[in-house]
């Protein structure tokens, strides 16, 4: 199977965590908008999208295009991939529990993503600055600890152990969780230095994810786009002064 992911070429964004899963499972996959060339890159994402042909079309990017199917939403996309990547346990229970994992990691974005753009997303950040301060001044505070010590209480209960977060081997819930210190330390750095020592479980899954081989040779190729001000992750000093 040649899977082929639609995501904005020049964003890590949501469709990062399929990337991550695609890469940690061998997959063959062509990352169709970062394609260059006649008819491909942006021109065949949006083709896509405005087609009138799609029996049923995605509402937005990430979708990814498997055969004959279109799987559109992240966690929707990664609850296809896990079975088929080995990226997550074979039993109903765990792949349901898997699934609501990543549905609480994709709420979690969209509070990261509202940090910056609190009114509206059409708005540039600069038109909604004010606003932002006070929307991350409350993220920092209640939002941010909540959300990582839930993470941290499940990676703690997990009752296989070996420090996975569903089951007793790596997960595509575990890339998600990589994805998500590695965006929040950008984004946030002076939040995460003290909130670090209070996950440490998190902090330990971050390394031993890197560390993995597929992982390491992704994260130094071109195919891994560096964090930026334009993706979820973003980096505003002003963001996190008192």
């Amino acid at each position: 199977m040649r899977y082929e992911l639609y995501y904005w070429p020049s964003i890590q964004g949501r469709g990062e965590f399929v990337r991550l899963a695609l890469e940690e499972g061998g997959a063959n996959y062509l990352d169709v908008a970062r394609l260059s060339g006649r008819g491909k890159g942006i021109p065949a994402l949006m083709r896509f999208l405005e087609s009138n042909t799609v029996e049923r079309p995605p509402f937005a990017p990430p979708f990814l295009k498997a055969g004959e199917l279109v799987i559109g939403q992240t966690a929707n996309i990664l609850s296809y991939l896990g079975p088929r990547l080995g990226l997550v346990p074979k039993a109903e229970a765990s792949r349901l529990w898997a699934h609501q994992l990543q549905l609480t990691v994709t709420d979690f974005l969209v509070q990261i993503h509202d940090t910056h753009h609190p009114i509206a997303g059409s708005l540039y950040y600069r038109e909604q600055k004010a606003e932002a301060r006070r929307s991350a001044k409350h993220f920092i505070r209640d939002r941010l600890p909540k959300f990582l010590d839930y993470f941290e209480t499940v990676l703690e209960r997990n009752s296989s152990g070996r420090g996975f977060m569903v089951g007793r081997s790596l997960s595509y819930v575990d890339l998600s969780m990589f994805q998500l210190i590695a965006g929040l330390r950008y984004a946030f750095p002076r939040a995460m230095a003290k909130v670090e020592r209070d996950i440490s479980g998190l902090i330990g899954l971050h390394d031993k994810v890197i560390a993995r081989p597929r992982i390491a040779a992704y994260l130094a190729s071109e195919r891994r786009i560096p964090f930026n001000q334009n993706g979820i992750f973003r980096h505003y000093p002003e963001l996190e002064k008192p």
